[in-house]
């Protein structure tokens, strides 16, 4: 046991570091703002058929989600339109009752929008964090019906995604 004489180490500060938490923070906020931008945007796409790169910078014209919150917002909606019939082929696999085209245009949307950020080899969003999203998103946008369907499709489709094959 030391005294605290010369040459021991000063007592070390417990208190947490509040500079990572505000940062981290930060990065969610940013997130879930461009996952709000990008499924506006890719109601758009999907209903409107306009070019995914002029709804974007549109949104971003009137938006500021922040350097992250842009980037990521870019990342998922070429993702979603890269991969969408990739996309499509699972949720059709997981909501077999309810042709993908048949769909609500925000409820399949969201769920593209989710199962390319569970299914993306670049995501490091743990897959539940994702599912919430989606669910928070489908309450927002979607009717009444859309968190529940939102929630068992993702679920249920949650080991395929998850395999990061996009």
């Amino acid at each position: 046991m030391t005294n605290g004489g010369a040459g021991s180490e000063p007592p070390k500060d417990r208190r947490p570091d509040r500079t990572g938490d505000a940062d981290r923070h930060n990065l969610i906020h940013q997130r879930r703002r461009a996952r709000r931008l990008a499924i506006q945007a890719l109601f758009e796409i999907d209903s409107a058929g306009h070019a995914p790169g002029f709804v974007v910078d549109e949104r971003l014209a009137y938006t500021n989600p922040g350097e992250q919150g842009a980037q990521h917002l870019r990342w998922l909606v070429s993702g979603v339109v890269r991969n969408r019939s990739r996309l499509d082929d699972l949720i059709a696999k997981y909501a077999p009752e309810w042709p993908v085209d048949q769909l609500a245009i925000i409820d399949r949307n969201i769920l593209r929008l989710a199962l390319f950020e569970i299914g993306s080899q670049e995501s490091d969003t743990p897959p539940k964090v994702v599912i919430n999203e989606a669910v928070e998103l489908a309450k927002l946008f979607g009717s009444d019906s859309s968190p529940r369907f939102v929630n068992g499709v993702l679920g249920s489709a949650l080991a395929e995604a998850g395999r990061k094959t996009f």
